[in-house]
């Protein structure tokens, strides 16, 4: 019987699969398929911040990261981050995302991971990385929102892995969306499931950490007093 929260999100992610439609040029990365040590590191994860029913908040990211939880199966949290903040190791990558940085600089000033990941679960409403070709052949990641069509296709997958969040024993009092454009979509798609009863907006780690580094206190006091509220 499943009675926790970490063997809840695992089994998620155990099932995780997208078998939709995509527009032309447009992929979808599922690190649990295509990386046995994503599973390894991703239940070690849990396991260690998630082992018991406490109701969290909910953070609600966009998709992830190629380079974050798109490798590590962790939201916002890169291969350094895991290993330097979280103390779990991963041997088969090596990778450096911009937002992990700031998410992790924040988690510190929170009081740390224990701390911080007893209070709030983050994920993604898309809870896996789109990548996207470019002209002369290379991929980039992608937003669920940076194609109409795109966000077509993906809509009814993004209001079922919400769903599934909020079952893993969520406070859906309020919850705190990274991102403007992020909260535009997600605002939507709340008026018509009505999931949510107050949505905190908050600028997207990438945001800040790409543009307004010089003032990376002050967005993570920001972050910091939105969730003390």
């Amino acid at each position: 019987m499943i009675s926790n929260i970490a063997d809840k999100v695992i089994a998620f992610n155990r099932g995780l699969r997208y078998s939709g439609e995509l527009p032309e040029g447009f992929r979808v990365l599922n690190p649990f398929l295509e990386n046995p040590e994503t599973m390894q590191v991703m239940e070690a994860f849990y396991r260690k911040y998630y082992n018991d029913s406490n109701p969290r908040k909910f953070i609600i990211g966009i998709n992830p990261s190629r380079h974050g939880a798109g490798v590590t199966g962790v939201p916002f949290t890169d291969t350094k981050r895991l290993e330097s903040a979280c103390g779990i190791t991963m041997h088969s990558a090596r990778t450096h995302e911009v937002s992990s940085w700031f998410v992790y600089d924040m988690i510190a000033a929170y009081g740390g991971t224990d701390q911080f990941y007893s209070r709030f679960y983050i994920n993604s409403p898309f809870p896996l990385a789109i990548i996207r070709a470019t002209k002369n052949g290379n991929w980039l990641n992608a937003n669920y929102y940076d194609d109409k069509k795109l966000f077509g296709m993906v809509e009814d997958f993004m209001i079922e892995s919400l769903k599934n969040h909020i079952d893993i024993g969520l406070d859906t009092s309020e919850v705190y969306i990274l991102g403007k454009k992020n909260a535009d979509f997600i605002h939507k798609l709340n008026k018509k499931e009505k999931l949510f009863d107050k949505m905190t907006v908050l600028e997207h780690p990438r945001y800040i950490q790409q543009y307004k580094s010089k003032e990376k206190e002050l967005y993570i006091d920001k972050y910091l007093l939105a969730f003390k509220q």
